[in-house]
Protein backbone atom coordinates (compact mmCIF):
# COMPACT_ATOMS: atom_id res chain seq x y z
CA UNK A 1 0.00 0.00 0.00
CA UNK A 2 1.27 3.36 -0.67
CA UNK A 3 -0.10 5.91 1.89
CA UNK A 4 -0.02 9.66 0.76
CA UNK A 5 0.60 12.64 2.41
CA UNK A 6 -2.62 14.15 3.62
CA UNK A 7 -4.31 10.97 1.92
CA UNK A 8 -6.32 8.65 4.60
CA UNK A 9 -7.21 6.29 1.79
CA UNK A 10 -4.25 3.72 1.14
CA UNK A 11 -3.40 3.05 -2.84
CA UNK A 12 -2.15 -0.54 -3.76
CA UNK A 13 0.60 -0.22 -6.09
CA UNK A 14 -0.11 -2.39 -9.24
CA UNK A 15 2.81 -5.49 -10.20
CA UNK A 16 3.36 -7.03 -13.79
CA UNK A 17 1.18 -9.59 -13.73
CA UNK A 18 2.66 -12.54 -12.36
CA UNK A 19 5.64 -11.31 -11.13
CA UNK A 20 5.78 -11.78 -7.41
CA UNK A 21 7.70 -8.64 -5.57
CA UNK A 22 10.25 -10.31 -2.95
CA UNK A 23 8.89 -10.33 0.83
CA UNK A 24 11.37 -7.76 2.27
CA UNK A 25 12.17 -7.82 6.06
CA UNK A 26 14.31 -5.64 7.89
CA UNK A 27 16.05 -7.41 10.53
CA UNK A 28 17.75 -6.05 13.97
CA UNK A 29 19.61 -7.07 16.09
CA UNK A 30 19.37 -6.29 19.95
CA UNK A 31 21.43 -6.78 23.02
CA UNK A 32 20.10 -8.43 25.70
CA UNK A 33 22.40 -7.26 28.39
CA UNK A 34 21.29 -3.85 28.12
CA UNK A 35 18.13 -5.28 30.21
CA UNK A 36 19.72 -6.87 32.58
CA UNK A 37 22.59 -6.13 35.46
CA UNK A 38 24.93 -4.90 35.80
CA UNK A 39 23.06 -2.16 32.75
CA UNK A 40 19.26 -2.94 33.58
CA UNK A 41 18.32 -0.01 30.82
CA UNK A 42 14.57 0.16 31.09
CA UNK A 43 12.53 -1.19 28.09
CA UNK A 44 11.77 1.93 26.50
CA UNK A 45 15.52 2.82 26.31
CA UNK A 46 16.56 -0.06 24.98
CA UNK A 47 13.39 0.08 22.17
CA UNK A 48 14.95 2.72 21.23
CA UNK A 49 18.29 1.77 20.33
CA UNK A 50 16.50 -0.70 17.56
CA UNK A 51 14.85 2.97 16.39
CA UNK A 52 17.81 4.65 16.23
CA UNK A 53 19.61 1.87 14.49
CA UNK A 54 16.35 1.07 12.04
CA UNK A 55 15.93 4.72 11.09
CA UNK A 56 19.43 4.96 10.19
CA UNK A 57 19.67 1.93 8.14
CA UNK A 58 16.45 3.27 6.11
CA UNK A 59 18.11 6.73 5.57
CA UNK A 60 21.57 5.63 4.63
CA UNK A 61 20.47 3.04 2.03
CA UNK A 62 16.99 5.28 1.22
CA UNK A 63 18.39 4.94 -2.75
CA UNK A 64 18.52 1.08 -2.33
CA UNK A 65 15.44 -0.55 -4.57
CA UNK A 66 14.82 -2.73 -1.76
CA UNK A 67 15.00 0.22 0.51
CA UNK A 68 12.37 2.57 -1.65
CA UNK A 69 10.19 -0.58 -2.07
CA UNK A 70 9.77 -1.18 1.68
CA UNK A 71 8.67 2.14 2.20
CA UNK A 72 6.29 2.07 -0.33
CA UNK A 73 4.11 -0.67 1.89
CA UNK A 74 4.17 1.19 4.92
CA UNK A 75 1.43 -1.46 5.94
CA UNK A 76 3.17 -4.31 4.69
CA UNK A 77 5.99 -3.33 6.67
CA UNK A 78 8.51 -6.52 7.83
CA UNK A 79 10.66 -6.33 10.92
CA UNK A 80 12.26 -9.15 12.77
CA UNK A 81 14.01 -8.43 16.08
CA UNK A 82 16.52 -11.05 17.43
CA UNK A 83 18.87 -10.81 20.95
CA UNK A 84 22.63 -11.26 21.05
CA UNK A 85 24.07 -11.81 24.60
CA UNK A 86 26.62 -8.86 24.84
CA UNK A 87 28.50 -6.69 22.85
CA UNK A 88 31.22 -8.80 21.54
CA UNK A 89 28.65 -10.82 19.70
CA UNK A 90 27.14 -7.62 18.15
CA UNK A 91 30.28 -6.78 17.40
CA UNK A 92 31.38 -9.99 16.15
CA UNK A 93 28.16 -10.59 13.90
CA UNK A 94 28.61 -6.49 12.45
CA UNK A 95 32.42 -7.63 11.17
CA UNK A 96 30.61 -10.90 9.39
CA UNK A 97 27.97 -8.90 7.54
CA UNK A 98 30.84 -6.18 6.61
CA UNK A 99 32.68 -9.57 5.29
CA UNK A 100 29.46 -10.06 2.86
CA UNK A 101 28.80 -6.71 2.12
CA UNK A 102 25.51 -7.07 3.94
CA UNK A 103 23.91 -3.53 4.14
CA UNK A 104 23.93 -2.51 7.96
CA UNK A 105 23.97 0.20 10.30
CA UNK A 106 25.77 -0.45 13.73
CA UNK A 107 24.00 1.97 16.38
CA UNK A 108 26.72 3.37 19.31
CA UNK A 109 25.03 5.31 21.89
CA UNK A 110 26.71 8.25 22.60
CA UNK A 111 28.47 9.61 24.43
CA UNK A 112 29.30 6.36 25.77
CA UNK A 113 30.15 5.03 22.24
CA UNK A 114 28.44 1.63 23.07
CA UNK A 115 27.52 -0.82 20.37
CA UNK A 116 23.83 -1.61 21.08
CA UNK A 117 22.11 -2.83 18.08
CA UNK A 118 22.68 -3.83 14.40
CA UNK A 119 19.75 -3.14 11.98
CA UNK A 120 20.11 -4.34 8.04
CA UNK A 121 18.54 -2.46 5.60
CA UNK A 122 15.41 -4.44 4.03
CA UNK A 123 16.07 -7.32 2.11
CA UNK A 124 14.46 -10.40 1.09
CA UNK A 125 14.76 -12.83 3.97
CA UNK A 126 16.36 -15.93 1.61
CA UNK A 127 19.38 -13.17 1.06
CA UNK A 128 20.51 -12.46 5.21
CA UNK A 129 19.23 -15.58 6.88
CA UNK A 130 22.27 -17.43 6.78
CA UNK A 131 23.62 -14.82 8.79
CA UNK A 132 20.84 -14.62 11.34
CA UNK A 133 19.77 -18.20 11.99
CA UNK A 134 21.73 -18.79 14.85
CA UNK A 135 20.36 -15.87 16.57
CA UNK A 136 16.89 -16.03 18.36
CA UNK A 137 13.68 -13.70 18.64
CA UNK A 138 14.73 -10.65 21.10
CA UNK A 139 12.30 -11.52 24.37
Amino acid sequence: MLWRVGAAIPVRKMTAPGAEPPVLVQYLVLRKDLSQAPFSWPAGAVVAQACHAATAALHLHRNHPHTAAYLEELGRMRKVVLEVPDETTLKELAETLQQKNIDHMLWLEQPENIATCIALRPYPKEEVSQYLKKFRLFK
